[in-house]
């Protein structure tokens, strides 16, 4: 009866090992679970936006467009291009074209101290 109770106590005690070396190992892999987090939001989707510039006009101006008019922006030609992601500058880039589509070359990415002091300053 002493071996049965002893030999009980040592199933007790090797299933909480087990326990511990499960709870362990799902905390003690951070990268791992980093990348499954990352994983989980790669097929968030973003809005990218790209503005070559900006014009203020009044509404006589604007209902007096037509095909074939010319809206001046701010921006001088050659100027780089503001990237935007969700709203937020994140880049800024050169006009290209690729396989008779345009597209954005990056030029300069924004740092993370750049876009907090942009924040501020709105």
């Amino acid at each position: 009866m002493v071996d049965n109770e002893v030999e009980q106590g040592l199933e007790e005690v090797a299933q909480a090992a087990a326990d511990v070396a499960a709870a362990a190992a799902a905390t003690a892999t951070p990268k791992r679970q980093y990348g499954r987090t990352l994983e989980f939001i790669m097929d968030v989707a973003l809005q990218v936006t790209v503005e070559v510039g900006r014009a203020r006009m009044t509404i006589q101006d604007l209902l007096q467009l037509g095909q074939g008019s010319v809206v001046e922006l701010e921006k001088l030609a050659g100027e780089p291009l503001d990237i935007y992601i969700n709203g937020k500058s994140v880049a800024r880039g050169e006009a290209v074209i690729v396989n008779e589509k345009f597209g954005v070359r990056l030029t300069d990415i924004i740092s993370p101290e750049d876009r907090i002091e942009g924040l501020e300053g709105r």
